[in-house]
């Protein structure tokens, strides 16, 4: 999938767009991008993705975000999307004109438009779905997605996620969530207590659920263990900041450098503290135990 910055990045040729932040990439998002390649198809055209940089929301509420810009990415692609045009959102990009947003738009030459209901956009959200058809006549607006009842929004994700029900969090993405980081040197002192930890570093920001949770871990090499992660300060050796540890099930080697994506499979339990080692390490055979029956 090609990716841009800036609409005038792409090739003079025609497109059909779906806009939005799509943090999440969830099953509402999904539902709007198999409209956006159904008018792809029709027109014959690419389908572009113009999304933003971080999700809008992140900068204008301070929420944290579920998918950072690579793993939007390959979230696309694995979607069949053409191409995505992923712009800096900053304050001045936010306090411009509706006008000078549909000017942008007009460069990607769209015949056709995809939005979600709830889209809007210029300063003071002045925008919204019928202005954009001063661009295009061809204009879908698509409902809200519920399942079960409950709209399906990158908000209600992020609930579930600080509440640490990961299921729940997947049932409305469609897919276990996951986080993509690197792994870096931590203190080592898992391995000390028959438990080594990959420490793995997110980019700030990344929705993270605190607690133990069993997990699918997977390299850039596409390998794939089963394992159990922690999200949290370490408070029975006095940590304070927030550390993501990750006990890869059989498994020897040195991942430091690696890019590791870690899925979120169920919550074991929220993070406590003990009163030593000992009480550490006997918690952390019942995790390893429990969690090697939640993969199965």
């Amino acid at each position: 999938m090609k990716t841009y910055v800036a609409p005038d990045q792409r090739p003079n040729t025609d497109t059909v767009v779906a806009i939005g932040s799509f943090d999440g990439v969830h099953l509402g998002h999904q539902a709007l991008l198999a409209q956006l390649k159904a008018k792809a198809r029709e027109y014959r055209v690419p389908s572009v993705v113009y999304t933003f940089d971080p999700p809008t929301k992140v900068l204008t509420k301070g929420v944290e975000y579920l998918s950072t810009l690579p793993e939007k990415a390959e979230l696309m692609a694995l979607h069949g999307i053409d191409e995505m045009v992923a712009v800096p959102f900053t304050r001045e990009f936010a306090a411009r004109d509706k006008s000078a947003f549909l000017d942008d738009l007009r460069l990607l030459r769209p015949r056709a438009v995809v939005v979600g209901e709830d889209f809007y956009f210029g300063k003071a959200r002045a925008g919204s779905a019928a202005d954009l058809r001063d661009v295009t006549a061809d204009v879908v607006v698509v409902p809200i997605h519920g399942l079960s009842g409950e709209d399906i929004k990158s908000t209600r994700v992020r609930e579930y996620l600080r509440a640490g029900e990961v299921g729940a969090a997947a049932r409305l993405l469609g897919r276990p969530y996951a986080a993509q980081g690197v792994v870096v040197r931590g203190d080592q002192l898992g391995r000390t207590i028959g438990y080594p930890t990959a420490n793995v570093r997110v980019p700030e920001g990344k929705a993270l659920p605190l607690g133990v949770y069993a997990v699918r871990v997977q390299n850039d090499k596409g390998q794939v263990w089963g394992g159990m992660a922690n999200i949290g300060t370490r408070p029975t050796v006095g940590g304070a900041e927030r550390r993501f540890e990750v006990n890869i099930f059989d498994f020897e080697g040195d991942l430091y450098g690696e890019e590791l994506t870690v899925e979120f499979v169920q919550r074991l339990r929220g993070e406590q503290k003990f009163d030593g080692l000992d009480a550490l390490k006997a918690q952390l055979a019942a995790d390893a135990q429990a969690a090697r029956a939640a993969l199965g």
